[in-house]
């Protein structure tokens, strides 16, 4: 039986003086810390000032009404003023539609939400400047939220939308006050008193803030939907999935060719080296990434769907796309590992976490987010798969309300990585850069810490 090569003993204060265990770490340490808090923090310091083009429908319903033998339409007023607002120019993208459009739009994901004007709007304001109204019926605008679109951004379009009716209703006050004006000037000159006649008092009361506002879910989501959240929580799930599940089972085919020894507690099992070039080891990798795909989107729909019960439909549709997505992800991450080795996997979670999440929309809307983490959402993956599942959990797996570009970009990401990992595999395999497995003598399990060399 052959003995165990002796290996150089190094004690620990030893290890620890050499700069090239200090070092590597710090800077590797260093640099994600910083780019990791750049990149989060930036993309959610300032929304509200980084807003550019938020979509949110406007809908006149308002047929207008006939008052003193003039034509009034204060809807056509309103959207005019509105649309060309200079506070909101830039800011938001106003949909001018009707109110069939509108509920198209929000159940597509298209919009972050809705002001309607009704069709008696005109009709009910002009009522409060009746002298004998008693009981006049209240001014509404409608708002209604998305939150199906991503809950940040709905509150972000339901808060224009209430500052929006806020200046329409001083408006119409200002409005409202100089007709009382006119009357009781038309009423003082023709009174034998003299006096003015006082509008009614109901009128009275509702002058300073005479159109009132309703909220209402334009597109209503389940319960068991995180407020809109569950889609982010599911696709976070996918994309993990597939970076963690690359680097499982590059280390388990390490392993199985004895390139990587398998510790288990004290034990240490290290098999006999077998070689297999770069390009077969990356296939090999590939198709079990793609195989276990299947399994691993089945299971997180099961622990979703069927234990923790979030509302979902579409499920073949969840399963496929998931399985899909799982495995775009995975051979991402593979191909990084094939092309870069030991550095791989940082640099696959800077590219499918790091920089993906904040560019992502699934919390805070790409409209709300700086010019650079606009131009990562064109092509980052994570802003792929939360849009494809956030189609098919909330807006019935529609093409256009995401889904299709998901799938398109979803399937780019994966051939193009692919292709990648393959051309470099082979072109390191012609150039004889092979990777060597460690010769190691001692092929049974030893307990206790091993020795490392100098």
């Amino acid at each position: 039986m052959p003995e165990p090569t002796p290996l150089l003993q190094v004690s620990a204060r030893g290890l620890l003086r050499r700069r090239g265990v200090w070092l590597p770490s710090a800077v590797v340490l260093g640099l994600l810390s910083l780019v990791l808090s750049m990149l989060y923090l930036g993309a959610n310091n300032d929304p509200v000032g980084s807003t550019k083009d938020l979509p949110i429908a406007l809908v006149d319903g308002d047929r207008g009404t006939e008052a003193a033998g003039k034509r009034i339409d204060l809807g056509a007023q309103i959207t005019t003023r509105i649309t060309g607002s200079a506070e909101l120019r830039g800011k938001v993208a106003w949909k001018t539609v009707d109110r069939r459009t509108a509920d198209d739009l929000l159940a597509r994901g298209q919009v972050f939400g809705a002001l309607v004007i009704p069709e008696g709007f005109s009709a009910d304001v002009a009522a409060l400047a009746g002298p004998l109204q008693r009981e006049p019926h209240p001014p509404t605008l409608t708002v209604l939220t998305n939150p199906a679109a991503g809950s940040f951004g709905s509150g972000m379009a339901a808060e224009i939308n209430r500052e929006v009716v806020a200046t329409t209703s001083a408006q119409v006050g200002r409005g409202l006050a100089q007709q009382f004006e006119r009357q009781a000037a038309q009423h003082a000159a023709s009174a034998p008193t003299g006096r003015p006649a006082a509008p009614g008092a109901a009128a009275q009361l509702m002058i300073a803030d005479p159109v009132k506002v309703t909220v209402e879910e334009g597109h209503p989501l389940g319960a068991h939907s995180g407020l809109g959240l569950s889609a982010f929580f599911y696709a976070l799930v996918l994309v993990l999935g597939g970076m963690l599940g690359a680097n499982v089972i590059h280390a388990q085919v390490d392993t199985a060719l004895g390139y990587m020894a398998n510790d288990k507690g004290p034990f240490r099992f290290v098999k006999p080296a077998q070689h297999m070039t770069r390009l077969h080891h990356f296939v090999v990798c590939s198709v079990l990434m793609t195989v276990l795909a299947m399994l691993t989107s089945a299971l997180t729909m099961a622990g979703a769907v069927g234990a923790v019960g979030i509302d979902a439909s579409h499920l073949v549709q969840l399963w496929i796309f998931g399985t899909c997505a799982t495995a775009a992800m995975g051979i991402t991450a593979l191909a990084l590992l094939a092309v870069f080795g030991t550095p791989g996997p940082i640099l696959s979670m800077l590219v499918l976490i790091g920089l993906a999440i904040p560019s992502a929309g699934a919390t805070i809307p790409l409209q709300a987010l700086p010019g650079f983490y606009r131009f990562l959402a064109e092509f980052e993956p994570f802003r792929q798969v939360v849009d494809g599942v956030r189609s098919i959990l909330y807006f019935g797996a529609q093409a256009d309300a995401g889904l299709g570009r998901a799938w398109t970009m979803t399937a780019i990401g994966f051939t193009g990585s692919l292709l990648l990992g393959l051309a470099v595999t082979r072109l390191y395999d012609r150039r004889g850069l092979h990777r060597p497995a460690l010769q190691l003598s001692d092929r049974k399990p030893q307990p206790g810490p091993r020795t490392v060399p100098a």
